[in-house]
């Protein structure tokens, strides 16, 4: 028994260390007692002393222990009815995890204990089986790190170019970092993987989900896992799985580290967070930590309280309206920001948090309390703008303060380049920043984070490779995966020898890198496309921690990396692809030309009515650089030089004539993605030359104004 137990205070939640000793609060609503689980280590198989919280305030049950130290493990057991059909699963045989514990042991073995049922009955029936041998620890942690005085390096959005990458997915097979540093936190701080982020020119890494998660049981016993980590359990807890260093707490500092180490060379992290739902699952998932602590107020439960609102395809739905949600995700997100200094968020499934009662609206107190937030409002806020519901779709509807993945985007350009029948004007849009979905709500150009692809899909590589989704390896005959890949596999499934098909394949992938890192809006790259990475087909690879995920360094495409770190230079040296206002379309009156044109390749400009009417196959854009409305942070006028587009994505080489001498009395190609390179002393043409756009190709031409 510790030597001394004292009242303690109701917050902080969670477990705090004040160098005496440690304050324990944790928030349940319905439950009649609660007790703390003291572990000695990481071998004992039950607790050494069991403590009742008697102080409650709030409904948040609290104790203070002497003498403990950072590296304490511990758990909950919670005591309540068992009545699941009034949406009540107390169960004190189960030890539960502490929803503000800032680092967890261990993994899940997963034994029947850790259900609240009997396995093989209905979940109406009592577990009695201890699950504390099965369950990781809660683990106290120490607070203290030296930051160095790093600063986050604060890019704006105009700036960014976000890199989306997986801790182990990147590092696993990385050549250049240690052994025992991959697939860690430590490895994406090794300077060999900095150094690469560096020299691409990427100013973000959106980390894909690293809060603590769970592997789901039926996947474990098929021989596979929850790679992706989208079945959060931990939402303070850097996952242990990428800690190099110790699961004791040391995962904690670890993953400091890596974020001091990132900040120090002017990368910023963004973690894709899941606040939908948990890895409890529905009424027959386990008992680990919400479920037990106080189901009715985590949860969405429908009119029959023994079952979950399941928004999100994953079994249950957390009930962001609740208060004690709404804190638990508020103290999470500051947590980050604060304590581990990240730079912002991408949330999955977003439109979950915004649902009231069953539907979707955009001022639910989730976003009313984050708009006011002084801290939380500050950071990169990205929303996934869907989910699985009725109306879910919500892409453009995300408030003030939001920026979103354009799936619109998305879809448009992969239909563009595979030769669909894509409207001028939705081509129009989608490059220049989609003022339809945007500006009407005074957003900008900035508030579309435009890409081809991103983990749930095809890679780029696959996208130009393959027209069906080859899923096998996951061990659900094919049946999973988005079936809608707007893919287009240049006329030979799979890896092929032909050359004229690779060839093609190849241009492919440089028409939509340059298209993505042209358009307006900010742009994001999914790790591994710039080396022509490969999943062979796999579509929806969240459950292969494997081969088949991790990017092989050793068949790195160089020629492609290095066209694309050419792109990304051209991109943030030249602010008139990355502006912050919309393009007008008006006159400018010292030259006398619009900020924007689009011109047919015969060179006449395209006409209002042409938009609603023409198909976008081949046609080319005229970008001023005289006038971006934009002023530097010192008060000064931004302008640019000048640029005309050109794309053709017919099979066929198109004659493009070039505008007159008042455009531009000459230009220079400094892109045509025929070539593999990008050539800022290329072939030049004057006004009203003919240009060749081979079939399927871009061309940049530049006209310098000083």
């Amino acid at each position: 028994m510790p030597s001394g137990i004292y009242p303690g205070k109701a917050f902080p939640l969670g477990s705090t260390y004040d160098g005496k000793g440690v304050n324990f609060a944790i928030y349940s609503e319905h439950a009649e007692e609660v007790e703390l689980c003291l572990f000695e280590d990481l071998d004992s198989k039950t607790e050494f002393v069991k403590i009742k919280l008697k102080e409650r305030e709030h409904h948040v049950w609290h104790i203070y222990v002497a003498d403990l130290k950072p590296g304490q493990l511990y758990g909950y057991r919670v005591h309540g009815l068992y009545d699941p059909d009034d949406g009540k699963r107390f169960n004190s045989n189960k030890l539960l995890l502490d929803p503000y514990a800032k680092a967890l042991s261990g993994l899940i073995d997963w034994h029947d204990s850790v259900f609240s049922y009997k396995m093989g009955q209905d979940d109406l029936s009592l577990n009695g089986m201890d699950s504390a041998p099965y369950m990781p620890r809660s683990v106290v942690i120490d607070t203290q790190f030296d930051w160095e005085n790093v600063q986050p390096p604060k890019i704006p959005y105009d700036q960014s170019v976000i890199y989306e990458v997986h801790v182990k997915e990147f590092t696993k097979l990385h050549p250049d970092v240690p052994e025992e540093l991959r697939g860690t936190y430590s490895g994406l701080a090794h300077p060999a993987t900095i150094n690469y982020f560096k020299s691409l020119g990427i100013t973000a890494i959106e980390l894909m989900p690293v809060h603590h998660f769970v592997a789901d049981r039926h996947l474990v016993e098929k021989g596979l896992t929850n790679f992706w980590g989208y079945n959060t359990i931990g939402f303070f807890a850097p996952d242990v799985r990428y800690a190099s260093s110790g699961v004791k707490g040391e995962q904690v500092t670890e993953f400091k580290n890596m974020v001091k180490e990132l900040h120090k060379a002017g990368i910023e992290v963004i973690l894709d967070v899941v606040y939908n739902h948990t890895a409890e699952g529905n009424h027959m998932g386990p008992t680990l930590s919400f479920k037990g602590i106080d189901n009715e107020a985590y949860y969405r439960l429908t009119e029959d309280k023994r079952f979950y609102m399941d928004y999100t395809g994953t079994g249950n739905t957390l009930n962001a309206n609740l208060p004690g949600v709404l804190r638990l995700i508020m103290d999470s997100l500051r947590y980050w920001i604060t304590d581990m200094q990240v730079d912002g968020f991408r949330f999955d499934l977003a439109a979950t948090l915004a649902r009231e009662l069953h539907d979707v609206n955009r001022l639910s107190a989730f976003f009313d309390i984050i708009y006011q937030d002084p801290l939380i409002s500050q950071v990169k806020l990205i929303a996934e703008p869907w989910d699985v519901g009725e109306g879910g779709y919500q892409v453009g509807k995300f408030p003030p303060g939001w920026v979103e993945w354009n799936g619109k985007y998305r879809d448009c350009m992969r239909d563009y380049w595979r030769g669909g029948d894509s409207m001028l004007t939705e081509f129009a849009e989608r490059f220049t920043g989609s003022a339809d979905l945007y500006q009407s709500d005074y957003r900008f150009p900035t508030a579309s984070v435009n890409f081809i692809t991103a983990h749930d899909g095809f890679t780029l590589n696959d996208l130009v490779s393959y027209n069906e989704k080859h899923n096998e390896a996951n061990g659900e005959d094919n049946k999973d995966g988005d079936n809608s890949n707007h893919s287009w596999n240049c006329g030979v499934e799979g890896p092929t020898e032909e050359k004229g098909i690779t060839d093609l394949r190849e241009r492919q992938k440089r028409n939509l890198l340059t298209t993505l890192l042209l358009s307006q809006g900010v742009p994001m790259i999914l790790s591994g496309d710039e080396i022509s990475r490969t999943k062979n087909g796999n579509n929806n690879t969240y459950c292969q921690d494997n081969e088949i995920s991790w990017i092989d360094w050793k068949k790195a495409d160089t020629g492609l990396l290095e066209f694309t770190r050419q792109l990304i230079h051209w991109r943030r040296n030249h602010p008139v692809f990355c502006r912050r206002r919309w393009f007008r379309g008006h006159l400018i009156k010292e030259i006398n030309l619009k900020d924007i044109e689009w011109f047919l390749p015969d060179g006449k400009e395209v006409k209002d009515d042409m938009y609603q009417t023409g198909v976008a196959r081949s046609l080319a854009t005229y970008l001023n650089g005289a006038d971006l409305d934009m002023i530097s942070a010192m008060g000064e006028k931004i302008t640019d030089d000048n640029f005309y587009v050109i794309f053709n994505s017919t099979a066929d080489p198109v004659q493009f004539k070039l505008p007159p001498a008042n455009y531009a009395e000459s230009w220079k190609e400094v892109i045509n993605t025929v070539k593999d390179t990008v050539n800022a002393d290329g072939t030049t043409y004057n006004s009203g030359d003919t240009v060749t756009a081979e079939g399927r190709s871009v061309i940049l031409l530049h006209n310098p104004t000083s």
